[in-house]
């Protein structure tokens, strides 16, 4: 499994769990795991981190993919040594891919923002 296809393997799972699905079916594995995991561990952090970085957007009126989208993208950057224009491409891809036409810039900015803010 490639990189990226863990980061939509991990979107899947968590946008699951985000909109109530049944726990059971979610079976995270190998880097895709390690994703949901890592999100899930630190979620509390990551959606501080994402509500201090959208302006005028609180977390629960985003839509859930975007939001997870998010999630994925602020824990890889804050979490992980992935390069942040890796994190960034490949979230705004995702994005466009399974979202609105306007989420690929939204993700963009709110990840921009937070590359561009060092952890505290």
């Amino acid at each position: 499994m490639t990189k990226q296809d863990a980061r939509e393997r991990a979107l899947g799972l968590l946008y699951a769990a985000d909109v109530g699905a049944d726990e059971e079916a979610l079976e995270p594995t190998g880097r895709a795991g390690r994703l949901v995991v890592g999100v899930i561990d630190h979620q509390e952090q990551i959606d501080a981190i994402i509500e201090s970085h959208s302006t005028g957007w609180r977390l629960s009126r985003m839509p859930a993919v975007d939001r997870t989208i998010l999630r994925v993208g602020v824990y890889e950057l804050r979490y992980t040594d992935t390069p942040v224009g890796v994190v960034v491409s490949e979230a705004v891809e995702l994005a466009k891919r399974y979202s609105t036409a306007k989420s690929g810039r939204f993700v963009n900015a709110v990840l921009a923002n937070v590359a561009n803010d060092p952890p505290e």
